[in-house]
């Protein structure tokens, strides 16, 4: 009998098992070259681009893809065999299930790369910084392991309507119950991103608490005041209230100001002289800007002046003004220029009426 080489070839491929073991066995060849063009092709033209965000990206999507191209195999072999309807959905909701969560790690990872490359480029996005970093890679996540559930309810052919339908109303509810909290929230959100203020800047806030920032949270932030007492401040009342940031300038040189008055008749010229004197030798009084000395005003009672220097840090700014202060009325004393205070002359007039009784 003459060996016919088709019957034979039909024959084995009618075999579900042998057509099962050529079908996963071409899928893990496919696989295997498509890693070798993603890892030797691919990475050779991203190894030539200035940033290693895309030989990273390639590298995170190298496994998920191998996996895929063998589930595809897997589910090509299955449908080869004559199996129960159950066990054919428990095998395809599975091999999803596997596939919904290895492009979930994999968004996961690409995802962070790119939050990483956005926050270097923040002049860019100003929303996206190494501040607000960890917040977005928070919600990434969680993104990401609420659309990983979806999907592998779906794939189970489980009805997500009124699963959703709850949790709208839930979040509902919860929003209303924490409504402070959520405001905090976004503030600090937007604080973070807009960046009023950063770790270690002194700041006066509207009522007047003046402070050094130790901690900038998502609900609040922390000041540390002169007496060393901690203040924590929500993030919705810094966010709708005017703020004056001391150290936000383009240098952390502040400029104090020292008013004083003297007598009407002295020199204005000489008064000039000896206040402009009065920074030399004073601690903590930057020399590398000039001091000034203006005539403010005539006032009720002296000539108002007002002497300004600058000083290295709004730290220094009480222990300055108190060694200017004191130095300010020791050299006008010595000068001989009065120092006026307020007078008052009190006339009584008597009537003539009141002087007959």
């Amino acid at each position: 009998m003459p060996f016919d080489l088709d019957t034979k070839l039909r024959a084995w491929l009618e075999d579900p098992f042998l057509r099962a073991g050529v079908v996963l066995f071409a899928a893990l060849i496919v696989a295997v070259i498509t890693r070798f063009i993603m890892t030797r092709w691919l990475k050779r033209l991203a190894a030539k681009t200035e940033t290693d965000v895309d030989d990273q990206i390639i590298e995170a999507l190298e496994r998920p893809i191998f996996i895929s191209v063998l589930l595809a195999g897997i589910v090509w072999a299955i449908t080869g065999f004559e199996l129960a309807v159950g066990v054919r959905f428990v095998a395809f909701a599975a091999l999803k299930t596997a596939a919904v969560i290895t492009w979930t790690s994999a968004a996961m990872r690409v995802g962070a790369l790119l939050l990483g490359m956005l926050s270097r480029t923040s002049e860019h996005l100003q929303l996206v910084q190494p501040r607000t970093l960890p917040l977005f890679e928070t919600l990434l996540k969680i993104v990401a392991v609420g659309g990983a559930i979806y999907f592998g309810f779906l794939a189970w052919h489980i009805d997500v309507t009124g699963w959703l339908a709850s949790a709208g109303i839930v979040g509902i509810a919860v929003g209303f119950a924490a409504k402070d909290t959520l405001a905090n929230l976004f503030a600090g959100i937007f604080i973070l991103a807009d960046a009023p203020y950063k770790l270690g800047d002194f700041i006066v806030l509207g009522d007047g608490e003046r402070g050094c920032v130790t901690d900038i949270g998502i609900r609040s932030t922390r000041i540390l005041t002169r007496d060393d007492i901690e203040i924590t401040v929500p993030n919705s009342v810094i966010a709708n209230a005017k703020l004056i940031n001391e150290t936000g300038g383009p240098h952390p040189l502040e400029r104090v100001r020292v008013t004083v008055d003297v007598a009407y008749g002295s020199d204005i010229d000489q008064v000039r002289e000896v206040l402009m004197g009065c920074a030399k030798g004073v601690e903590h009084v930057c020399t590398e800007h000039e001091p000034r000395v203006r005539f403010r005003e005539f006032g009720d009672s002296g000539l108002r002046f007002q002497f300004m220097a600058w000083i290295d840090e709004p730290v220094l700014r009480g222990r300055t003004l108190d060694a200017l202060n004191t130095r300010v009325y020791n050299e006008l004393r010595r000068a001989g220029i009065a120092i006026p205070f307020p007078q008052r002359d009190v006339h009584i007039k008597e009537h003539a009426g009141r002087a007959r009784d």
